[in-house]
């Protein structure tokens, strides 16, 4: 009896703390659901973050920089990529078939 009442108040304290992680990842999801509603309610806004992105990173001293590109953007040149892709493959095939490769 004398163990039995520590390992239950352990496992208590163990649920208790799992409630209040998964509580603050809720509140988390939430929080960046709202963010996301208003940054893409407001084109400026997501203009702003990524300029205070851009300082927050010069000032660590990173030597990489990340641009993001809308994908509307990139979308016409990964289409002719793909297609580029996909006609090089076929005639790649047709190349090799014959050579038992």
């Amino acid at each position: 009896m004398a163990r039995a009442i520590p390992k239950r108040a352990e496992a208590e304290r163990d649920r208790q703390a799992k409630i209040i992680h998964a509580e603050a990842e809720f509140k988390a999801s939430q929080t960046l659901v709202h963010a996301a509603e208003i940054l893409s309610s407001v084109p400026a806004a997501m203009q702003f973050r990524y300029l205070q992105t851009l300082t927050e990173s010069g000032a660590e001293q990173n030597s990489a920089v990340v641009f993001p590109m809308p994908i509307d953007i990139i979308k016409p040149f990964l289409e002719l990529f793909d297609k580029h892709g996909k006609g090089h493959r076929q005639n790649g095939d047709a190349r090799t078939a014959g050579q038992g490769i």
